[in-house]
């Protein structure tokens, strides 16, 4: 690969930091984070060694799902600051090395937003079919069984045009009619808009439910011991149903096309995908194969409570069988789903911690980490009188929401409210995050904190680590082994998923070289390695021009 395209493909292998800007930094005292927040703190994510930011919506909006029902795509909310202060955000940026993604909504947008606003009002204006209106059936009922995903029915009656309209989400969420070329060329013009202002891509919510079945017709009832797709609650109603005409339909591709064909116009700008449901491992693979899709795309599928060697293998081993000359996106933790830590039972072990962080950073795509990741925080603890989120007041006990992964970032850990804001913030500040503090974490040595900083360090010398195939190895649970290979290196990695001690038996052939540098110990004695609970090793292998002859593919085989 040239140097020209590695620049423009910046993105294969980069780690990109989110940032959920309501409760990241507050520079202005009201509670609530903001842009000034943001880019105030910028030096602080630089310095982690990440490649780039996403920044969760700043658009204005009602806010009655924190910025992810938008009232106009071009205009950033006064709660956040002004468009001059994004501009600030992104020339300090430039300054720093650092990439900006920012969330694009194609699917819906607010019930303010003026388009709807226009099309509710009867069935003969300028933008009556810029949403997915429907006539209700003989009785007076929706026309079809189509859930929402934040429970309940996804149509909501509207008296003025005695129609239906589409919400997959809040009912002040309206689903807008991709199969309309007036919607998606209006789409890609507001996207236009913040390419043009520097933005270097987007992270697309909810991006495979972008169009729906024409006919309406019923969801078929998910067979019993058929698997929910990953991320619903099981007391959810959604998860009753497979989602087979609601989402993921074909007619997204076109949509995925004329937005790769506008941002490739843009040199070296990306686009990261959201994708959930019952396949979606399959969608995101076809979602960013043949050059004329998304760069990348993310599922849920490793964002849910199960964690085991067996589990990681399953998951990313599909998607390497089935990405051909796609890519993936990798995280553990985002704004959607419980912290790590405590959605897989070990919430305050850093030693839990510090495995996490690099078997993350060992995959094979691009890696997104969640503000706090970096911390080791846990899952807060929000009141049920402190919940902002509807999606946890509607299923409030079961499921909590998802307030407990976005209290506020603690920045100082003797300082009011932990450094975040001098005011009361919007969601209360977990009485155990001041400990893991940045400032604390900073002045004490071998803190999670510099363990990340380190590892990332030691991760962009690593070749193989950022853009080479992976293969995997036989090994026993709680084990988890594989190479990374490309031209220029090939490395083992093996991993201790248990709490406890374990022994991995290494391969015939050359033995590997252990590596240094990346804050991990172990030791490899008569073939065999020793990891400590929770333990890492990372060792160099010959490549093929240097006579290595492979351990063979055990598993499945990435490409690089």
């Amino acid at each position: 690969m040239t140097a020209a395209a590695e620049r423009a493909e910046w993105w294969r292998g980069a780690v990109i930091y989110q940032i959920y800007p309501r409760s990241f930094c507050d520079s202005n005292g009201d509670g609530l984070g903001d842009l000034a927040g943001i880019t105030a703190k910028l030096d602080y994510v630089a310095g982690l060694g990440v490649d780039a930011i996403w920044i969760s919506p700043f658009y204005k909006s009602p806010m009655r799902d924190f910025g992810y029902d938008v009232a106009d795509y071009r205009a950033v909310d006064p709660v956040f600051g002004t468009l001059e202060d994004f501009r600030r955000l992104l020339a300090r940026a430039r300054d720093l090395g650092l990439k900006v993604l920012i969330d694009l909504i194609l699917s819906h947008t607010s019930e303010e937003h003026p388009w709807f606003q226009e099309s509710r009002r009867d069935r003969d204006n300028p933008k009556a079919d810029w949403y997915v209106w429907a006539d209700p059936k003989a009785d007076g009922t929706p026309p079809n069984n189509w859930l929402s995903v934040f429970g309940g029915g996804a149509w909501t009656w509207e008296p003025r045009r005695r129609q239906y309209y589409l919400h997959n989400f809040l009912a002040c969420q309206p689903d807008l009619n991709l199969h309309n070329p007036a919607v998606r060329d209006r789409l890609l013009s507001e996207a236009a808009f913040w390419l043009d202002l520097g933005v270097d891509g987007f992270r697309l919510d909810a991006v495979n439910f972008c169009t729906h079945d024409p006919a309406l017709r019923d969801n078929p009832p998910r067979a019993p011991g058929e698997r929910a797709a990953d991320g619903v609650a099981p007391d959810n109603p959604y998860a009753y149903q497979r989602h087979l005409y609601d989402k993921s339909r074909p007619e997204t591709m076109e949509v995925l096309r004329r937005l790769r064909a506008l941002t490739d116009r843009y040199e070296g700008r990306a686009t990261m995908g959201e994708i959930s449901g019952e396949d979606s491992l399959a969608t995101a693979a076809a979602y960013t194969q043949g050059g004329d899709r998304l760069n990348m795309a993310y599922t849920f599928n490793l964002l849910t409570p199960e964690f085991s060697a067996a589990r990681l293998r399953a998951v990313l081993g599909e998607m390497e069988t089935r990405v051909g000359d796609g890519w993936p996106c990798w995280a553990f933790s985002n704004h959607d789903v419980p912290r790590a830590p405590s959605r897989w039972g070990a919430a305050g072990d850093d030693d839990f911690a510090r495995l996490l962080m690099a078997l993350l950073l060992s995959l094979h795509g691009t890696l997104c980490l969640y503000q706090g990741e970096e911390l080791g925080l846990p899952e807060a603890e929000v009141p049920f009188e402190r919940l902002q989120d509807p999606y946890g007041k509607a299923f409030w006990p079961a499921f909590k929401g998802r307030d407990g992964c976005r209290t506020p970032m603690p920045w100082a850990s003797a300082a009011d409210h932990a450094g975040f804001s001098s005011a009361e913030p919007w969601l209360p500040l977990d009485p155990g995050h001041p400990a893991r503090a940045v400032d604390r974490q900073e002045a004490t040595p071998g803190s999670l904190l510099r363990s990340y900083r380190g590892f990332l360090r030691w991760r962009r010398r690593q070749p193989a680590l950022r853009l080479g195939g992976l293969c995997f190895l036989e090994a026993a649970e709680p084990l988890l082994a594989f190479e990374r290979a490309c031209a220029a290196q090939r490395l083992l990695a093996v991993f201790n998923c248990g709490a406890a001690p374990q022994r991995f038996r290494l391969p015939k052939g050359p033995a590997p070289a252990p590596l240094e540098g990346h804050g991990f110990a172990a030791v490899v004695e008569d073939g065999e390695l020793r990891l400590p609970r929770y333990g890492v090793f990372f060792g160099a292998l010959p490549t093929a021009r240097q006579g290595g002859t492979g351990t063979g593919n055990q598993g499945a085989t990435g490409h690089g």
